[in-house]
C-alpha cells in the first residue's frame, strides 16, 4: 500500500512498494514484478506519488529487455541492472503520446530496470542496486 498523504492514481494501485539503494542512493520504488505490472508501467500515469522515487522493473531471468514511452506521460531516466544488481547504464526516455514510438533497448542482459524522473539521479555505472524492504 502506498502512504505519504499522496492520492495514488488509479493506474498504480495494486503495486507493492520496496526500499532500494543504488550506490549511496536510498529510493523508495514501486516493483513491477508481473507480466501485467511490468506491462501496465507508468503508462497514463501524470505524476509519482509523493514518497515514490521510481518504478523497479523485476525480470524472472537476466535477458535483454526493451521499454517504449506509449501514453507515458512523464519523462523518464531507465536505469539497466544485471543479474548481480550491477548498473551497466542508462538512458532518457521522452513520452510519445501515439505509435510509432522509438524502443529503447538494454545494453545487455539486465535482471532489473528502474525508472525514476529524468534528471533526478546521476547513478554512474558499476553501482550497486540492494532490495532493502518490502
Amino acid at each position: 500500500m502506498v502512504a505519504c498523504g499522496g492520492t495514488v492514481p488509479a493506474e498504480l494501485e495494486g503495486f507493492t512498494q520496496a526500499v532500494i539503494t543504488v550506490g549511496d542512493e536510498e529510493l523508495t520504488v514501486l516493483v513491477a514484478d508481473s507480466p501485467n505490472e511490468r506491462r501496465q508501467g507508468l503508462t497514463g500515469v501524470e505524476a509519482l506519488p509523493e514518497g515514490i522515487d521510481g518504478m523497479l522493473f523485476v525480470f524472472p531471468n537476466a535477458a535483454s529487455a526493451s521499454f517504449h514511452m506509449l501514453e507515458t506521460l512523464i519523462r523518464l531516466d531507465i536505469w539497466w541492472f544485471d543479474a548481480e544488481g550491477s548498473l551497466l547504464g542508462g538512458t532518457a526516455m521522452e513520452p510519445c503520446p501515439a505509435k510509432p514510438c522509438p524502443t529503447y533497448r538494454s545494453p545487455g542482459a539486465v535482471r532489473w530496470a528502474l525508472e525514476t524522473p529524468q534528471g533526478s539521479y546521476r547513478f554512474q555505472a558499476g553501482e550497486t542496486l540492494s532490495v532493502n524492504s518490502g
